[in-house]
């Protein structure tokens, strides 16, 4: 009683050791899975994003990583332990009736088929619930963005019937891989009993023919063996299913910590201090998507003198927008070259060429942060001071002051708390406060 009461205490506390260490490992490889696909997404071009929907991206950053936590490094204990049990009760098996398990080898790799069949089909239906759910994601996103506009166009109905749509096909797919779950566990001890059926049956053919090749007390022994062999097998088949649908969720994830990253950093860099003589595009083509015969811009050459103000006007669509994107190389050009005062853009470093700039967008992108974060969003040790001068010279400064807390007042959710001509000068401040720190 003594003896077995601290064999069950070992055991239970080498478990929770194991558990103990299994748990910075599972933990860390998510948090850097969870740190990776954000520091590849900022790398990646405005092109990619072409292509892919916002919703569906956090969806893989937050569902598809929890996912491969749960799926995959919860199953980390079975992968090890089981595979070790397995393999002892094996070479006993061996051991007894070398012939018996010869038999066994024959019949367990078909019971194997089954269940990879079943696990493939799995990580199918896994992949499509998880692209569903990005699509919720996606509808979810695009309903808080564009709210003003659903309301003003009475679309709430329309958009309501659209995420029930697509809700509903979620449900189906997930009901579909949740049955197919839950199918491992009997299918498995259902064939592991089919599985000692046929062994009892071959087995004790063997003994009846007293042939000395198998004798009744070792053919006890080696089914004693076997059935230890089916729990740890089911455990395994249990995880190897888990780990069908972790590895549907892992798909999504490297599909972004994969993708091409074709506007890139020159191996050798030109470096390049400031803007001194001219902006030059020459021969420049460009279409958004790569080998795409609808260009946005075809064979345009076009100097930009320092000290010039350029006005680009043109109907929409004619590529004014794509025109200025492509200087700090948020796109590269189908064909021809951009040099800033002789130089290649692309023999500049990205860091090094944008830092050249301060950037106004069409749309004022402002954070849920303060005004002053705001303005001095990216730039490092700079002041209130400096902050201050660059908001009197975007005309912001009054208004900014009438705020109930000044410089230090959030101003929401993509500036949701000023008018879009506040939102306006705010951006210009930031570009503002940039180009004073470049240059000065």
């Amino acid at each position: 009683m003594r003896y077995g009461g601290g064999t069950f205490l070992f055991k239970n506390l080498f478990r929770y050791l194991a558990m103990y260490v299994l748990a910075n490992v599972r933990n860390g490889v998510v948090k850097d899975l969870r740190n990776n696909v954000p520091e590849k997404l900022m790398r990646l071009p405005l092109g990619y994003y072409s292509n892919e929907r916002k919703g569906d991206i956090i969806s893989r950053i937050t569902t598809d990583a929890t996912e491969v936590e749960w799926s995959v490094m919860s199953s980390l204990e079975v992968i090890f332990r089981d595979p070790v049990n397995i393999i002892l009760f094996l070479g006993m098996m061996i051991f007894l009736s070398a012939k018996l398990t010869l038999f066994v080898f024959i019949i367990l790799p078909i019971a194997g088929i089954v269940l990879a069949l079943i696990g493939k089909s799995l990580r199918r239906s896994s992949i499509k619930a998880k692209n569903l759910l990005g699509q919720l994601f996606s509808i979810i996103e695009e309903t808080i963005s564009g709210l003003r506009i659903i309301k003003g166009f009475n679309a709430e109905k329309y958009i309501g019937e659209k995420f029930k749509l697509i809700n509903s096909a979620f449900n189906k797919a997930s009901i579909k891989v949740y049955r197919r779950t839950d199918l491992s566990a009997p299918l498995s001890e259902f064939l592991g009993t089919l599985a000692m059926m046929i062994v009892m049956f071959y087995g004790g053919n063997l003994v009846l023919k007293n042939d000395g090749s198998l004798s009744a007390s070792a053919f006890i022994t080696y089914i004693a063996f076997f059935s230890q062999l089916i729990p740890p097998a089911k455990s395994f088949t249990t995880a190897f299913y888990n780990i069908q649908k972790g590895m549907a969720s892992a798909e999504r994830i490297f599909a972004i910590t994969d993708a091409e990253e074709y506007i890139t950093n020159p191996a050798q860099p030109v470096a390049i201090k400031s803007f001194e003589k001219e902006i030059e595009y020459k021969n420049v083509s460009f279409a958004y998507l790569r080998g795409d015969e609808g260009y946005a811009i075809r064979n345009l050459s076009l100097k930009i003198e320092k000290g010039k103000t350029i006005a680009l006007v043109g109907q929409s669509g004619s590529g004014k927008t794509t025109l200025a994107d492509m200087l700090p190389r948020y796109y590269d050009p189908t064909n021809g070259d951009i040099k800033i005062d002789g130089i290649n853009i692309k023999n500049i470093s990205l860091n090094n060429l944008r830092n050249l700039m301060g950037i106004v967008s069409q749309e004022a992108i402002l954070f849920n942060d303060t005004v002053l974060n705001n303005i001095a969003f990216g730039q490092e040790n700079v002041s209130e001071q400096d902050v201050i001068a660059a908001a009197k010279i975007a005309n912001a400064h009054e208004f900014i002051m009438q705020m109930p807390d000044g410089y230090q007042t959030n101003i929401g959710d993509r500036g949701s708390k000023m008018s879009g001509g506040q939102r306006q000068r705010i951006s210009i401040a930031r570009a503002v406060l940039k180009i004073r720190n470049t240059y000065s």
